[in-house]
């Protein structure tokens, strides 16, 4: 670990610092991910882990990363000392400016530093499981992960634009925690693209309810399958096959949402459900829980939309 010694939640004077080929790609890590742990940022990037905490402290010192402070309570409970980085101005700047990333013009030091915790949270179980799942395709080599903004999609507000509509007359349009693509070469050699849609579950929505008005998980399966039986992800996002990938926090809560999604009418191929103990796992080859019970499947099994 390195030994400086400047406040951690709080930006102090710093060495002047040329920013490096490698800093350009911790910052767009970072902006790819919305957060990252110190962790993850050390696996993507490779090299010293010396180094690279280093310059992570320079650049949030500097202006160019921000360290939310809802992460404060993880010091107070004695839990992980890593911290947690989001983007600042300076480093929204830099990726517009110097690497030509078109992002929107937020004030990202403000909108980062003042996240909730149920926020961070949140969203670090999504940044664990896309980052999982992009080393693992670096292992194969041959599989490649396209993460949502290399898709070509247009997005409003980072929302998907597309929208269907129920029997009962409402519209719906699924927004997922992420969307991206993996890539990869059949037995015979082929080409194929896969995408999914992420769900991160945390276990703080109720699986499903008595007013079907109201949100519940299992309204979201309703949704997605909505979108496959209407052909939306053709018509609308130009694509031809999807799943939907749905990680939640224990084995209980497994079944309870595939038991919502056997409920479904069909397209129980769809879905791909399991505890975030799978991250420990090889997670292209492991097996999921499938969309009815006994039923287990692979992300890159052909058997999706």
């Amino acid at each position: 670990m390195s030994s400086d010694r400047r406040p951690r939640f709080k930006r102090a004077s710093a060495v002047p610092i040329q920013v490096t080929t490698r800093d350009r790609e911790i910052i767009r890590q970072i902006h790819c991910h919305r957060f990252l742990r110190s962790s993850h940022i050390v696996a993507l990037i490779g090299g010293s882990e010396q180094q690279i905490l280093r310059r992570m402290q320079l650049l949030y010192h500097h202006g160019f990363l921000e360290r939310p402070r809802s992460q404060l309570r993880y010091y107070e409970r004695g839990a992980s000392r890593e911290i947690v980085y989001g983007l600042a101005n300076k480093g929204g700047e830099l990726l517009r400016r110097e690497l030509g990333i078109a992002i929107g013009s937020f004030a990202w030091s403000e909108k980062n530093h003042t996240i909730g915790r149920v926020y961070l949270d949140h969203a670090l179980l999504v940044s664990d499981i896309m980052v999982t799942i992009e080393l693992a395709c670096r292992k194969y080599g041959k599989v490649r992960l396209l993460h949502q903004g290399d898709l070509g999609l247009q997005l409003k507000q980072g929302r998907l634009q597309w929208q269907g509509t129920m029997r009962n007359g409402k519209k719906f349009g699924p927004t997922p925690d992420r969307l991206f693509a993996v890539e990869y070469q059949d037995e015979n050699g082929q080409s194929k693209r896969v995408h999914y849609f992420l769900e991160a579950d945390r276990g703080t929505m109720p699986v499903t309810r008595k007013n079907q008005s109201q949100t519940s998980f299992q309204r979201k399966l309703q949704a997605y399958h909505a979108a496959w039986v209407q052909d939306l992800h053709r018509t609308q996002l130009g694509f031809h096959r999807f799943r939907v990938l749905t990680v939640t926090t224990i084995s209980k809560r497994v079944h309870s949402l595939v038991e919502a999604c056997s409920q479904l009418e069909s397209g129980y191929g769809l879905f791909l459900f399991a505890d975030k103990s799978i991250l420990l796992e090889d997670i292209l080859s492991a097996e999921w829980q499938g969309g009815k019970p006994d039923t287990v499947a692979r992300m890159m099994d052909s058997n999706g939309s």
